[in-house]
């Protein structure tokens, strides 16, 4: 330990904060993975914290020797591997939680490992002292659509697979997010505004994500155009909708879906990236007659691709507590739709540097929409370019220095707590 009389800051090398941070995965193929990739850099290279990382899986993401350190070392990622293993996702996350918990007990009481703060981006363990909410799963499960739309088996699984799912969520959120000695951290005002309404927490510090502007700009997204359209054989008279997330149906696609089938006179093309399963969408296409305007695509890391191929991004969510992808797209200068359900919302002036439906559903009302921005490339240019101006001010080291300021606060708190009762 440092001299008490010294601050930490004149130690060369010590860090100032030892952090353990829970994440079953960190990378940069999903939106909340990738917020956390882009605060844990900065977190240990401008903030000086030793950062322990407890996750299964980390892609991209620059770490030391995983293992254990007893002496603090200023801005080291050292990664922690938990165990996974196969089967559904909720006995897997039920596994994830057990098994973080045990392994950090383990480097606790045989290795002497102490934290100043365990800090999760949403529900992972039991006893985080710091969270960030990127999502409301009790929101979630009112918002979640009904299994009986999936005429398919495997369909009908997976939706009431992601219900229980949400349903242990929701559990565990009603379990932890009332305790007053837990600091919460909210993307958006909205998901601070649902925290309130739900668990009673005024005390929440609103903290929006950022943007990277060097990797998402409207001169990198067109100089990748010709190549990621060619590879994916769209012709150049196509208007692509682009819509990212890993619940399709809570992203909106039905309503980008039905908005398409009332405008076939015109060439739209629908692009739904992520980790959900096309079948029930392909159905609802073919439907509408629209399947063969519709493309469905896995997650990936290089997400500037799928930008580089839009030109319009479409997401009437149902819930989004923020919305990283639309974030990125209007950085990458294309306009972007979405709804008054989405926390980047608060950040989009309707009309001016994007677009914002007053209901989610409203399919009509988004079909005169995308009718008037086909017949005006020069309004899309124009809003794409107020867009792109606006995400400047989005920075990730903002995002970072504002939650360095929490973890501060956090700590005193918690040292204040622990001197007043030995």
């Amino acid at each position: 330990m440092p001299p008490p009389n010294l601050p930490k800051r004149t130690l060369p090398g010590y860090a100032d904060l030892r952090l353990a941070v829970v994440s079953p995965f960190v990378d940069r193929r999903h939106g909340t993975e990738r917020a956390l990739a882009e605060l844990l850099e900065r977190l240990a290279t401008k903030e000086h914290c030793e950062i322990h990382l407890y996750a299964q899986r980390v892609d991209h993401l620059t770490i030391d020797q995983a293992g254990v350190t007893h002496v603090r070392k200023s801005g080291a990622i050292i990664w922690h591997r938990v165990l996974s293993i196969p089967g559904p996702y909720l006995l897997q996350f039920l596994t994830w939680l057990f098994l973080n918990s045990v392994s950090r007990a383990w480097d606790r009481w045989v290795h002497g490992l102490r934290f100043d703060l365990v800090v999760s981006p949403g529900i992972n363990c039991l006893d985080a002292d710091v969270i960030i909410v990127h999502a409301l799963f009790h929101r979630l499960r009112e918002v979640s659509p009904g299994e009986a739309r999936d005429s398919a088996k495997s369909g009908f699984l997976r939706r009431f697979h992601r219900r229980a799912y949400y349903a242990v969520l929701a559990q565990l959120e009603r379990l932890i997010y009332v305790d007053p000695k837990v600091s919460l951290a909210a993307v958006s005002q909205r998901a601070a505004n649902l925290l309130n309404d739900f668990f009673r927490r005024q005390d929440i510090r609103v903290i929006p994500n950022g943007v990277d502007v060097k990797q998402f700009s409207p001169s990198t997204r067109l100089a990748l155009r010709e190549q990621a359209r060619s590879r994916r054989n769209i012709r150049e008279s196509d208007l692509v909708l682009l819509l990212i997330g890993n619940d399709w149906r809570v992203k909106g696609l039905d309503s980008v879906l039905r908005a398409v089938a009332t405008l076939r006179e015109l060439p739209f093309l629908v692009i739904a990236a992520g980790d959900d399963s096309p079948g029930s969408f392909r159905e609802t296409a073919k439907l509408l007659g629209v399947l063969e305007r519709c493309r469905f695509e896995s997650s990936r890391e290089d997400v500037l691709d799928l930008y580089a191929c839009a030109d319009l991004y479409v997401s009437p969510t149902l819930e989004d507590s923020f919305g990283l992808p639309a974030a990125e797209a209007m950085a990458c200068g294309l306009p972007v739709v979405t709804s008054v359900n989405a926390g980047v919302a608060e950040l989009i002036h309707d009309g001016i540097d994007g677009f914002i439906l007053r209901q989610s559903d409203d399919f009509q009302t988004l079909a005169q929409l995308l009718k008037r921005l086909h017949a005006d490339k020069i309004l899309r240019g124009s809003i794409g370019e107020s867009a792109a101006k606006a995400a400047l001010d989005w920075t990730w080291d903002r995002n970072a220095a504002e939650v360095w300021e929490l973890l501060k606060d956090a700590a005193g708190g918690k040292t204040v707590s622990t001197a007043s009762n030995p």
